[in-house]
């Protein structure tokens, strides 16, 4: 495993274009083996996550032609080897990569039977899938569950059939498995409580323009009228917020000068707003914002004087990627705000490097953390500390970024899984990271 050996306490100053969208680009890869014909993807990033999905499928055969110098890949699924998805390799792949569990959809839909081995990702709680087995359930599917390898088997001999379905939670990646699912599906389908983040939008765009008929795009009620047929089509993806709003907190909590170019603005919801809650001054220029250098950023209060607390929520609330960017930058803000992470029960558990690190923070339970801004008046100081998955990896790169001394962080193929040469572009803005 690589190390990240950071020299923080530097200003970083310069310009800096956010990757394509990691979540989206799950989403579009295994949207591509709805069709036998090519697809090509525009804007993609070359995560560790998408290079690891893009090499599963073309394991199942599938063509992919990776063209680095322009970030975009084509996919022509003309040809899938099925009996692949029961080799021992095949599912070790899978069980990596949270993200393979979109390939259930497609499959499922066009050969009449998927396999779901146990699904890995980030450990930062529990991450059940019964909203996935529900839909496809709904939509006509057997299921069958192996207890001691944890691996479902879907079937549909009969092929799916369209239905009324009401998600029991607005999961993100099961409505794109089951929008997947239902476009070559018999009938119509109606989805309820869907998730309506723009990459869902973005998946219903690039299946509309392969032939799909949906309606409702952008908001929690979807439907869908299943084709016989899909054609191919080029996407291109949107800017990745969760790396927009990286670069935010880096820029404030290292009282750094950055713009952040073709940021995909209308896209970015409540974000931007989130980062102004804590003081962070944000300009919009065009597609561009522009965070420029703050010796001092303060927390804003309620207006009964009451503390500040950022939660997350489903679109078009705050998303939970983010959650321990803002936590970052305000441990050196002025003020104080309550963080509350209410999906994960794991994911705030970052913070014990962050109070090693010097910050003020307090643990109130698994889903709670209160931060005491330091003002600058200590600045955080450096640590040898490991990166636990890809959202507090980057939260603690940011922080070792600021802090005085030489940081050493481990495990930092976390982080790659999610942000592309981030060593590289953050050595543009100036910073003095190196890795080993």
């Amino acid at each position: 495993m690589a190390d990240f050996i950071v020299k923080g306490g530097k200003q970083l100053s310069g310009i800096v274009e956010p990757q394509g969208a990691k979540n989206e680009a799950l989403q579009v890869i295994c949207a591509a083996l709805l069709t036998d014909e090519p697809v090509k993807l525009l804007n993609i990033p070359l995560t560790r996550d998408i290079m690891n999905l893009l090499n599963l499928i073309h394991d199942l055969g599938i063509e992919v032609a990776i063209d680095r110098a322009n970030n975009s890949v084509t996919i022509c699924a003309r040809n899938i080897n099925l009996d692949m998805l029961e080799e021992e390799f095949i599912k070790e792949k899978q069980s990596l990569l949270r993200g393979s569990l979109m390939l259930a959809g497609p499959i499922l839909t066009k050969y009449k039977k998927a396999i779901i081995p146990k699904i890995g990702g980030d450990k930062i709680g529990r991450r059940r899938i019964d909203t996935h087995l529900f839909g496809f359930q709904k939509l006509g599917a057997e299921i069958k569950f192996d207890y001691f390898t944890n691996q479902v088997t879907l079937t549909a001999n009969n092929g799916l059939k369209g239905n009324y379905i009401m998600l029991p939670e607005a999961s993100v990646t099961g409505t794109a498995n089951i929008i997947m699912a239902a476009v070559l599906a018999e009938g119509t389908t109606t989805i309820y409580n869907a998730a309506c983040e723009p990459y869902i939008q973005q998946l219903c765009k690039m299946l509309i323009s392969m032939g799909a008929y949906i309606e409702g795009v952008g908001s929690n009620l979807l439907k869908i009228y299943g084709v016989q047929k899909l054609h191919g089509t080029t996407h291109k993806l949107l800017a990745d917020m969760i790396d927009v709003g990286s670069f935010i907190g880096l820029a404030a909590l290292t009282q750094s000068n950055i713009t952040i170019k073709n940021c995909n603005i209308p896209h970015l919801g409540i974000i931007p707003d989130t980062f102004r809650k804590l003081g962070i001054i944000i300009i919009e220029d065009d597609d561009n914002l522009i965070v420029p250098h703050q010796d001092i950023y303060e927390v804003s209060q309620y207006i009964d004087g009451g503390i500040l607390s950022i939660s997350d929520a489903p679109w078009p609330g705050f998303t939970p990627d983010l959650l321990s960017i803002v936590l970052v930058a305000a441990t050196q803000a002025k003020g104080s705000v309550l963080i509350h992470q209410k999906m994960f029960e794991s994911r705030l558990f970052f913070v014990d490097n962050l109070i090693e690190m010097g910050a003020q923070v307090i643990l109130c339970d698994p889903h709670r953390a209160t931060v005491i801004g330091l003002e600058r008046r200590y600045p955080l100081r450096a640590i040898t500390m490991s990166s636990p998955d890809i959202r507090a990896g980057i939260s603690l790169l940011i922080a070792a970024l600021s802090a005085k001394g030489t940081s050493i962080i481990h495990n930092i193929e976390q982080i790659e899984r999610g942000y592309e040469n981030i060593d590289k572009r953050l050595q543009a803005l100036g910073a003095d990271i190196e890795r080993k």
